[in-house]
């Protein structure tokens, strides 16, 4: 089983700074960072997609860009437990077969996405997708 270290380090001027196990830095603080509750459905779309570009390069897909999005649900009072993300994924590219996206999505979901692995018992997490003709 693999162990992996993250730090946090938080200054005087009330920044967060989040490092991760090859010392890339995210600022964790309005107006210059990310919000905490931010980086949950970033983690998520983040992992998902990286093994979706993976996965349609392996297929030969002409993929020319890929966005994506989650929209989050949470409690309006503290502790604020997200209920529900729903992920959006645009694919752009020149004769890309949506059921091919779509098994790729797929496969994130059920084999490759650690994130979504975590999540799936604990927060609803519904996806749709549209392939865009480049």
């Amino acid at each position: 089983m693999a162990t992996k270290t993250v730090r946090l380090n938080w200054n005087p001027e009330s920044q967060f700074i989040l490092s991760d196990r090859d010392d890339y830095q995210i600022v964790m603080k309005k107006p210059n960072g990310v919000s905490a509750s931010d980086l949950l459905p970033m983690a998520l779309i983040g992992c998902s997609s990286h093994d979706v570009v993976e996965i349609l390069k392996k297929q030969r897909t002409d993929l020319r860009q890929l966005n994506v999005t989650a929209e989050s649900v949470q409690d309006d009072a503290p502790p604020w437990r997200f209920r529900k993300i729903h992920i959006h994924y645009q694919a752009v590219g020149k004769g890309i077969d949506p059921e091919k996206l779509a098994k790729a999505i797929q496969l994130s979901e059920e084999k490759y996405c650690s994130v979504y692995a975590t999540l799936k018992d604990a927060v609803e997490i519904t996806h749709d997708y549209e392939v865009v003709e480049a």
